[in-house]
């Protein structure tokens, strides 16, 4: 949703890219007139490719390896009229079988997104599905998969131990539940509740986004793109509830049909914007 996000912050003074991932918002922000961005990634490989990408626009980039938690008025350095969050697993990341984060290509089953770093310290999908009881690992893909056959899958899952793949995870999960021809995979949901519970991406969410607004001037903007419900909900609700900011998207923009044509990925994109609000700002300096 690139066009939609250059038209909420293109000619922003300072952007704070939150995923900037191989730097495509990034690039497409600074030739928008972006003066200043700092991007912001917890995947060292992505920062190398971001570093590349990026590096026509010398001085006017700079770029952090943290999580969201741990960007503040310190890592970005400077007043900030805008802050991007483009959130979920990248297209990179799926299409790198040693990463282990898709069901289409075998690879170690991980799906840490902090590669090479100390953010590897926690366990993997691999100690997830090798070590939770079976209604614990039921739960998990109910509840971050939104996956109603959780309990089916878990209890193959706990038959066939140890797995050590994405082949075989996918196999296990395939043969459990069928797949219909057509329909959407039927490890999806399964892969998406361990790569959220490996990599803690909604308590990061959580955390994140009132200090993102923290970081805001009067009339800054937050925007966020999420890609499935749990995500959504959580940038619903920090909107609404901070009354710092004014919320601009009563509904969530979705991607256009050409481009939902162009990335099967962007059909489930939702993107929320809401500005900070220079009443509030007002009220905290009185």
């Amino acid at each position: 949703m690139t066009a939609e996000v250059i038209e909420l912050l293109a000619g922003r003074r300072t952007v704070v890219d939150m995923t900037v991932g191989s730097g495509g918002h990034a690039a497409a922000l600074l030739e928008a007139g972006v003066a200043r961005l700092v991007g912001v990634d917890r995947d060292p490989e992505a920062l190398a490719l971001a570093r590349e990408r990026l590096s026509a626009f010398g001085d006017r980039v700079r770029l952090v390896g943290a999580r969201f938690s741990e960007v503040d008025e310190d890592v970005v350095g400077s007043p900030v009229d805008g802050v991007l969050f483009d959130l979920g697993v990248s297209s990179m990341q799926l299409d790198r079988p040693d990463r282990g984060f898709g069901y289409r290509v075998d690879g170690p089953l991980d799906m840490r997104m902090g590669e090479g770093s100390a953010a590897v310290a926690g366990p993997s999908a691999a100690d997830l599905v090798n070590g939770l009881p079976e209604r614990e690992l039921a739960d998990l893909i109910y509840r971050l998969g939104e996956e109603p056959r959780s309990r089916r899958i878990a209890a193959a899952i706990v038959r066939r131990r140890p797995i050590r793949t994405t082949d075989q995870l996918t196999g296990i999960i395939v043969s459990a539940v069928g797949k219909r021809p057509g329909g959407p995979h039927p490890a999806r949901r399964t892969f998406q509740a361990l790569r959220i519970a490996v990599n803690r991406e909604l308590e990061e969410l959580t955390a994140a986004l009132p200090p993102a607004a923290g970081l805001l001037e009067p009339g800054g903007r937050v925007v966020v793109i999420s890609y499935h419900s749990l995500e959504d909900r959580i940038v619903k609700r920090s909107f609404r509830d901070d009354d710092r900011l004014h919320v601009i998207t009563k509904k969530p923009l979705v991607a256009s049909a050409a481009e939902r044509g162009r990335n099967p990925r962007a059909r489930s994109a939702k993107l929320r914007a809401a500005e900070r609000s220079t009443r509030q700002v007002a009220r905290e300096a009185a």
